[in-house]
This record gives C-alpha cells, structure tokens and sequence, in this order.
C-alpha cells in the first residue's frame, strides 16, 4: 500500500494486516517523475492513497499504470487551474522561510487556508506543521511547485475503486471538486465530508480519517456512513499525537 497519511492512521492499517510503504520523492521536479518513483518501488499490484499533492501523484500512477492500482483513496486534492497551484505553494514557501525566525510567525505566513483558523490556537498542533515544513530545503518546495505548475493531464477515466476524503471547510481543495474527480470513477464513489477540518484532515481530525479509510478497506467491520463527525475535537494533543514526519501535504512524500 502506498499512501500519505498520518502515523496513527498508517499504524491502524499495520494492525489490520496492511504493508504500508513510506516513499520520498526526493528532488524530481515533475509529477511524472514522482509517480515514476512510487512504480519503481511498489509491488505488483497496490492500493493509493494520496493526500494534497500526493493525490495528483496517485492520479498520474493510475494514469500510468492503472492495471497495477487496485484502489485508489483520494484526500483533499483537485485539479485547481495553474494560478491557484503557484499561489498556494507560494503560501509553504512563506511559511517555510519564516518558520525559521519563529513558529508564530510561521503560521501566520501560511493564513488560515491550510487549518481551520480555531486550530491556529493549537500550539502543539502548529508546532509539528511548522516542524514538519522545516524538514525540507527552499529547493525542495521549488521543485514542488514547478511539479504543480507543469504537472500533466490526469487520467480521464478511473477503472478501480475509489472514493475521496476531504474536511468539510477545506478552502484549498473544496469539497465540490472532489465531487467532481468522482465522476470519473465507475459506480458513483462516496465523497466523505469530514468535519470541522480543513486542507490537513489527517492532522486535524486523525481518527476521523482512520475510520473512514478502514471503512473503504474493510467494509464488513466499519459501515459506510458519511459525513464522518471528528473524534475528540477538543483534544488538540490527539490531533498531534496522529502526525507522519512523512506526511505528504508539504514534504512530498508518499506514504
């Protein structure tokens, strides 16, 4: 399995019998050359999930080897024209820079757009975001967004199962689009609105997310029920404790 999501999540899937596989994508500048990365190290058949960027990702490996994809999950991602990609990716870049004279700082530089704004109030929260975005070189957000800009057309058509995950106030990649990219999957896929989160849903609402993937992936145990309602809203530490250092929203890397 292939994905980019938080530890908590990818500790559930361990328990559940899945292999999961952490992937860096490095310094490639394309979404073409990343999804070349995820192919060269996948097994023969594998599922993907893919969060934010890493979602384009899973896209362009459906698009180039969707014989190998047995199912595809789809986190707060879209197709946003050209303009929105490099002024959001600007956003990182920003917080990125001032991260390193302070974390407050750091997050005001990103606005509100990738959390809610209660959550900015999360100390702890921001701590790791900020942490997690330091982790990476100004040459390394330079190539993500050059993959963004440039990236390809994504499959026309999806041939596996699918479905999408997306916070509810997610103001970069809303809810609408993720209706949108379902109409390209066979038999009208579920569209999961999770609530009170936005653009970072597997750290904002963790076991929201878990559930919801545990669903899709084991049926049997977890019924389909959406919207998913947040699970200890109040505890912003359960929110942290749920964090990748690999998390793909920022980092580019892939789970």
């Amino acid at each position: 399995m292939i994905t980019s999501i938080g530890r908590g999540q990818q500790e559930a899937l361990l328990a559940a019998g899945y292999k999961t596989l952490i992937m860096d994508y490095g310094n490639v500048d394309s979404i073409a050359q990343m999804a070349g990365v995820v192919l060269s190290q996948a097994p023969e058949e594998f599922i993907v999930i893919g969060h934010s960027m890493s979602g384009r990702v899973a896209l362009e490996v459906v698009r180039q080897a969707a014989e190998r994809v047995t199912a595809l999950i789809l986190m707060d991602t879209d197709e946003l024209p050209l303009a929105q990609e490099s002024t959001r990716t600007a956003r990182s870049c920003r917080a990125h820079n001032a991260g390193g004279a302070g974390k407050h700082d750091g997050m005001r530089a990103m606005d509100t757009g990738m959390v809610l704004p209660k959550h900015l109030q999360d100390q702890k929260l921001c701590d790791a975001i900020l942490d997690m975005i330091e982790r990476k070189t100004q040459e390394q957000f330079a190539h993500q967004q050059h993959a963004l800009i440039h990236r390809p057309m994504p499959a026309s058509a999806l041939t596996c199962p699918t479905c999408s995950i997306c916070g509810n106030q997610d103001t970069w990649s809303p809810l609408e689009r993720h209706h949108d990219m379902a109409k390209l999957a066979p038999g009208a896929p579920p569209v999961f609105s999770i609530q009170n989160s936005g653009h970072l849903t597997t750290m904002e609402q963790p076991e929201s997310v878990k559930d919801v993937i545990l669903s899709r992936l084991n049926p049997p145990e977890l019924p389909i029920n959406p919207p998913m309602a947040p699970k200890n809203e109040s505890s912003g530490s359960e929110r942290v404790d749920s964090l990748s250092d690999d998390f793909a929203m920022i980092t580019c890397n892939c789970v």
